[in-house]
């Protein structure tokens, strides 16, 4: 019976750390943004406070257009040939960034404006 209880309780202590798990990779809890071309950061955005607008991001004669829409961001055309980036969608977790490697675009949540991240605090 000892044994039996003991079971329950580590079996419901590793649900509730999967279940958090998951919640936390998928789900962003903030509303920043950074958009990254060449390894360099080339814009923060405020994805709470932005208003709606697209804009172009260049890098070595190629364009990705980059959309910002309703409180969130996406990559709505590329002139690369795989258009991954494009199919990704929306950024919707903080865990997978929109990548675009032929124009070394990333696009990623942030901690905050200001630069700084957990890592380096």
């Amino acid at each position: 019976m000892k044994y039996k209880v003991m079971i329950i309780i580590i079996a419901v202590i590793f649900a509730a750390g999967a279940v958090g798990t998951f919640f936390a990779l998928n789900s962003p809890a903030r509303g920043t943004v950074r958009v990254i071309s060449g390894g360099k950061v080339i814009e923060t955005i405020d994805l709470i406070s932005s208003d709606d607008r697209s804009f172009d991001v260049e890098y070595d004669g190629h364009k990705n257009t980059v959309e910002i829409r309703d409180h969130r961001v996406r990559v709505i055309s590329a002139d690369c040939p795989d258009q991954t980036c494009v199919r990704m969608g929306w950024l919707s977790s903080s865990s997978m960034p929109i990548v675009c490697l032929p124009h070394q675009l990333v696009i990623e949540y942030t901690e905050s404006l200001d630069g700084i991240d957990a890592v380096t605090r």
